[in-house]
């Protein structure tokens, strides 16, 4: 057994231990640089003040203008360039973009709507992009293709502009992106011909960490099997090994622990066999928390008193059957309405959760275990613990009743098995970043100095073979 555990680990750790470096390198990279995404800052900071004096159409007339068969998932009203629109997401991802003069429904847009669109001036440039490197995943999906917009600024930023719905949806610059190769892109092996297709990018992953996390555990099952501290070898030495090798040996002692914890768990962050739920709710529960359709029923005298308090423009969300409107401000969003209240909150959440009974419902003032503050930003939520098969947990914001999380049994047990163990998302080091970015610090040197070891031994190993 020890023989095959020694082969198994010299071979395995031959043809992954580049991969293993590359691991901790763009792990490392990922703790300042993350994946280029437009967060909701910066999208409303690339927002006009909405033109309030051009809104002419109400909300029930932009709903009925749009001829979906079912209520759509959200509603908008902001500006596309210089025009107010209501932008609709329907239950099956179609967008519709309806205008707020004419209430006619807009098309897709072309190259010089989206230079204007997105502020470029005499130097920006446009080129059309149906999927690339950063716009890769299934989420942008519907407002494909996009017209990305470079403003040829000192920062190398590129704006893209989907071309079906007018909106910018990303922003990256050149530091983002020249980052990101050796960084989330090397990480996740997120190349663009493979990332597109998922099921074939799952599959490719899950081999590869699985392979590597079969070699980090022999060699750690190795490393404390070889190590003698009461019987020891030759001259007082507790590792059988001479030059470098007793040097890898002593390095996984000293980094094996931390490196096995964050390959394993990188594996898992894959979701094999699909032993983990989601945190996004799934649809089916989204349209039973909103309730049945209704009308909006806002007329233009409600319209305007609301039009002071949300310069941006509103976002209206439907929960339990009502409708709550938000507003959008350099600040955020916030309701400018009613707000929904926590006995609305409690019974759309019964509603969706199909009866299941309520064990508790308790509002959070502070992170916790499962809100974590390195994870989760919004304060207070509200915790509603069910009592189905799952024991679900719905996390709410009880501001605009927006469901934030639904997390489940096994969503908890990833929470320690991927989250805390491979972001080292710890009560301890979640508080005090420095401490936390230390400890990612030492880990992974300690990680790089047994991978390093390691390289060096199997490049003399195969050159030693090949004689």
């Amino acid at each position: 057994m020890k023989r095959w555990l020694v082969l198994g680990h010299r071979w395995l750790g031959i043809g992954t231990g580049a991969l293993f470096a590359l691991w901790i390198g763009s792990g490392l990279v990922m703790l300042y640089v993350p994946f280029p995404s437009l967060t909701e800052a910066e999208r409303l900071a690339r927002l006009r003040p909405i033109q309030w004096g051009e809104v002419a159409i109400l909300p029930d007339d932009a709903l009925s203008a749009a001829g979906l068969s079912r209520m759509p998932r959200r509603l908008d009203l902001e500006m596309r360039g210089d025009e107010p629109v209501y932008r609709l997401s329907a239950l099956d991802g179609r967008r519709v973009t309806i205008s707020a003069r004419t209430g006619a429904v807009l098309g897709g847009i072309d190259a010089e709507a989206a230079l204007r669109f997105a502020g470029a001036g005499p130097a920006g440039s446009v080129e059309v992009v149906d999927r690339d490197q950063w716009t890769v995943t299934a989420r942008y999906d519907p407002l494909r293709p996009f017209l990305k917009v470079a403003l040829n600024d000192a920062a190398g930023t590129e704006l893209y502009v989907s071309q079906v719905t007018g909106e910018i949806t990303l922003d990256t610059t050149r530091f983002e992106r020249g980052w990101n190769w050796v960084g989330s892109v090397t990480h996740w092996i997120y190349l663009t011909p493979l990332r597109a297709r998922v099921d074939l990018w799952r599959d490719v992953v899950l081999w590869i960490s699985g392979t590597a996390a079969v070699t980090a555990l022999a060699g750690l099952v190795l490393g404390i099997w070889r190590l003698r501290l009461r019987r020891r070898y030759t001259r007082g030495r507790i590792t059988p090994y001479r030059g470098l090798a007793r040097w890898h040996h002593l390095a996984g002692l000293a980094g094996g622990i931390g490196l096995t914890t964050f390959i394993v768990s990188g594996w898992l962050s894959m979701n094999p066999n699909r032993w983990f739920t989601s945190l996004a709710p799934p649809a089916d529960l989204r349209e039973a928390y909103a309730g049945a359709p209704s009308p909006i029923g806002i007329d233009a005298d409600g319209l305007g008193e609301i039009a002071a308090k949300a310069p941006f423009g509103l976002h209206w969300q439907r929960i339990g059957g009502r409708w709550v409107v938000l507003g959008l401000a350099g600040a955020g969003t916030r309701v400018v309405g009613e707000a929904p209240g926590e006995a609305a909150i409690l019974a759309a959440a019964s509603h969706a959760m199909a009866g299941m009974r309520r064990e508790s419902a308790e509002s959070l003032d502070r992170h916790d275990l499962y809100w974590s503050a390195l994870t989760s930003g919004t304060l207070p939520i509200l915790r509603l613990r069910f009592s189905d098969p799952d024991a679900t947990w719905l996390h709410i914001d009880p501001r605009s009743g927006e469901i934030l999380n639904r997390l489940d049994r096994s969503g908890r047990i990833n929470r320690w098995l991927f989250t805390a163990l491979h972001r080292l998302d710890l009560p301890v080091l979640v508080g005090h970043p420095p401490a936390r970015t230390t400890a990612q610090w030492l880990l992974n040197l300690l990680a790089g100095a047994l991978v390093a070891t390691g390289l060096v031994v199997g490049w003399r190993r195969l050159k030693t073979s090949s004689r």
